[in-house]
């Protein structure tokens, strides 16, 4: 996580996550599904080598909701070190506050603005099925690896 810090926004989190996140801010928040139904397993991989080799991604012309959708969670389920690590989360009994504070900066950076966009997808459950339970099962296991 640290080494992707590099490229990061003003907000510390990395650059391909907030262009994923404000991607589906725009067209997936009314999507039904949205994080439930698996993008394009071709599009998924041509846009994932694309952020690989440091090309510009225009996720408007040559992307799709489920696909994006599909790409952050299997961004957060590739890390080499999970938002939540082991080491931090083994052994507590703590609540989340301290588990936070434990934590990188660059990974409490990341799950602040993570929760932020979560939390407004759930704003339309109503619409996209995706409740705050349905999301916890979702990014429950890419986060807590």
């Amino acid at each position: 996580m640290e080494t992707l810090i590099q490229d990061t926004t003003q907000c510390g989190v990395p650059f391909l996550v907030t262009q994923m996140v404000e991607y589906l801010e725009v067209f997936g928040l009314e999507h039904v599904g949205i994080f439930r139904i698996s993008g394009s397993v071709n599009k998924i991989k041509e846009l994932k080598q694309k952020y690989n080799q440091g090309e510009q991604v225009d996720l408007v012309n040559d992307g799709d909701v489920d696909s994006v959708a599909s790409l952050l969670k299997l961004f957060l389920k590739e890390l080499p070190v999970a938002v939540f690590p082991d080491n931090i989360c083994s052994g507590r009994n703590s609540n989340l506050k301290q588990l936070l504070s434990c934590l990188p900066k660059a990974h409490q950076n990341l799950f602040q603005f993570l929760s932020a966009f979560l939390l407004k997808v759930a704003t339309y459950s109503a619409v996209n099925f995706m409740t705050l339970e349905n999301l916890a099962i979702v990014f429950g296991p890419a986060l807590f690896k």
